[in-house]
């Protein structure tokens, strides 16, 4: 994929990924006063919908342009149960910060579609005639486009079409943006895409979009590419992956003679504490030197008999994203999802013992386990060159398959279970993470597990391309632009 951009207002750096230059922009609250700058022409930025990313971006973007003029106003359905909730945060009818969704569309000149996936769908061609001529339409994730090419839409060619993609929930997007109100940068990563450009503003607009929320980095896209890498990713490594493996992972280890608090602190503590901890900082590598010369045996065994089976059910996913049929799936689930709401997921007795564990946990004696290491990191490196073989940019490779899963997401399976961490997402990530969760739990019990203890030959070549792959030095990278701050989920 090639890609390339130019800003007026940001400082554009270029920085190397293992031999391939991307164009970042690096974020901070010093950035701010070049906002007027990048929004010019901008009087009022309409926030459309409530769900995962709709608070924590109209809170960010308020308080990062406080002063400037520049008005932020929540557009919700009349009657929404989430107008109580916009108005606790801040926002109001009175102030002309709070009104009629389809009366802020009309009225604003950057109107940023954050309504579910699902609505979105409903509603895009309603929404593109309510626009004012010369707009701006921004989006936080491709899906719509993924819908529009499903049904052969198309956008209006009289506005601006951009997107501003954090690579994390919308809570991290907040919590992190006010945990670093004194931590110049702190915040979470966007990707960014102009799929429309009608008088030469829209990068400038979309980068201006990023800072105000507090990324960090920003780094370029294209809106195919964010919602195919994005929507795998969920039901990959990020979500329903890291599900599936700590579900598997949990009954091997009762079944090996452990205590049902020992195999809940050897697999779901292991990969939301020390294994999160130490890529985070050090990457993956890190975890193989961390487990030392006594648990690389198990790690590489682990790591050799699971990557097979993880790449497996990735390639089937990417190809079930790429080929539409999952956005399809999440269409079709709107309807159900009216009649008949989703099902719990933290109530088996793999997160009922997660409970009873978090509450008398002591971080320094978590185990770092090899085994589930092993594991984790072969379905994480799985996920990683399935997105490499298909062009995805590296920065987008890095960030939806690591960076998010370990600053973002796992932090708050770490606080409170599962459900906690994969109900704070959208819809569609939550219907994803359901559906293939259970695919990556069967896939690893019934292949990489039963060849381990048969004692059948693995491809230890795997370990070694592994240990010689170009993401490390790509995270490596990466790591210099993380902020300094861990996010602190209570």
């Amino acid at each position: 994929m090639s890609l390339g951009f130019t800003s007026k207002v940001f400082q554009v750096d270029t920085i190397n990924l293992e031999g391939s230059s991307e164009q970042i922009v690096k974020g901070g609250r010093h950035l701010f006063p070049l906002l007027p700058k990048a929004f010019e022409g901008i009087k009022q930025i309409g926030v459309i919908g409530w769900g995962s990313q709709g608070p924590a971006q109209a809170q960010n973007l308020r308080d990062s342009l406080e002063g400037t003029g520049i008005t932020v106003k929540v557009g919700l359905r009349p009657g929404s149960a989430s107008m109580d909730e916009a108005r606790a945060a801040g926002f109001s009818e009175a102030s002309g910060t709070l009104g009629e969704m389809f009366a802020v569309v009309e009225e604003s000149d950057l109107v940023m579609l954050l309504v579910s996936d699902a609505a979105q769908a409903e509603i895009f061609q309603d929404v593109f005639a309510k626009m004012k001529p010369g707009a701006t339409l921004g989006l936080s994730h491709g899906f719509l486009v993924g819908h529009m090419k499903n049904v052969g839409a198309s956008f209006p060619k009289n506005v601006n079409v951009i997107a501003v993609c954090p690579k994390g929930m919308g809570p991290s997007v907040r919590r992190l943006y006010v945990q670093g109100s004194t931590v110049n940068g702190a915040g979470i990563n966007s990707s960014f895409a102009v799929e429309q450009d009608i008088d030469g503003r829209a990068t400038d607009i979309a980068l201006g979009w990023s800072v105000a929320i507090g990324s960090p980095y920003t780094f370029q896209t294209t809106l195919e590419s964010e919602f195919k890498s994005d929507i795998y990713g969920e039901r990959g490594i990020l979500l329903g992956a890291v599900h599936g493996i700590i579900e598997s992972l949990y009954r091997r280890y009762i079944n090996q003679g452990m205590s049902h608090d020992d195999a809940f602190r050897h697999s779901a503590e292991a990969i939301t504490g020390p294994i999160s901890r130490i890529i985070s900082k050090q990457g993956m590598l890190g975890v193989y030197d961390a487990v030392g010369a006594d648990g690389r045996p198990q790690f590489e065994v682990a790591y050799a008999a699971s990557y097979p089976a993880a790449r497996e059910i990735l390639e089937e996913i990417y190809d079930e994203v790429s080929s539409g049929n999952e956005i399809r799936s999440v269409i079709l689930a709107g309807d159900r999802l009216k009649r008949r709401p989703m099902g719990v997921i933290d109530r088996t007795e793999t997160w009922k013992t997660g409970k009873e564990v978090r509450s008398e946990r002591d971080e320094e004696e978590i185990p770092l386990d090899p085994f589930t290491a092993g594991v984790y990191i072969a379905t994480m490196m799985a996920q990683i060159d399935v997105l490499m073989e298909h062009g995805h940019p590296y920065s987008e490779v890095a960030n939806e398959s690591v960076i998010e899963a370990v600053d973002s997401l796992n932090p708050y399976m770490h606080a409170r279970g599962v459900s906690y961490m994969v109900d704070n997402c959208s819809t569609t990530a939550r219907l994803g993470s359901r559906k293939w969760a259970p695919r990556f739990d069967y896939v690893l019990t019934e292949q990489s597990y039963v060849a381990i203890d048969d004692k059948d030959k693995v491809d230890t070549r795997l370990v070694d391309s592994f240990k010689e792959h170009r993401i490390h030095q790509v995270l490596a990278e990466c790591a210099k632009l993380r902020p300094s701050v861990d996010i602190f989920v209570e």
